[in-house]
């Protein structure tokens, strides 16, 4: 469930980000709720100038913030931090990953996401040695090889193998 509201966060952060097209219309500063105006009290200033879907996307966002726990809260803090030291560039580059991401079949996004949390299980070292090894592959040879994965990833790492 953690990781539910951690992908929920880190959609809402790229999605302020992002101008996805939502609903046209504007939504008055005044027709916010308690809640949702404490929450979104840093851009209050510029609440009136904002697009509509941007005050849509962070409305939604506010909504979602009020229903998190403090750890998720955090988290959803730091993967901001980190979205804010992003070069434009990079922000593009997640951006469309996980533009891919929401168009793959859900068995692979769950492969995917098993993946992820296996690899995090790693040493350090072993996770750099798979990262050396992965981006020296070809484009054409990274789809392969995410093509052959088996749908349940490799047992936890031991020393010694």
């Amino acid at each position: 469930m953690n990781r539910n509201y951690l992908i929920s966060g880190l959609l809402w952060i790229l999605a302020c980000f992002c101008h996805a097209a939502l609903a046209e219309q504007t939504i008055a500063w005044e027709d916010l709720g308690e809640e949702e105006q404490r929450i979104l009290q840093p851009v209050h200033k510029n609440w009136e100038n904002l697009p509509a879907e941007k005050q849509q996307l962070l409305r939604a966002g506010a909504r979602r913030w009020k229903d998190m726990t403090p750890k998720q809260r955090a988290r959803a803090r730091k993967n901001l931090k980190r979205w804010k030291k992003m070069t434009p560039q990079q922000r593009k580059r997640l951006r469309n990953r996980l533009k891919i991401f929401r168009k793959l079949p859900p068995e692979k996004r769950r492969k995917l996401r098993r993946y992820r949390q296996w690899f995090k299980s790693l040493p350090e070292e072993r996770r750099k040695e798979l990262r050396r090894r992965w981006l020296e592959m070809t484009p054409q040879e990274r789809r392969k090889r995410f093509n052959r994965l088996p749908l349940r990833p490799p047992p936890k790492h031991h020393p010694g193998r």
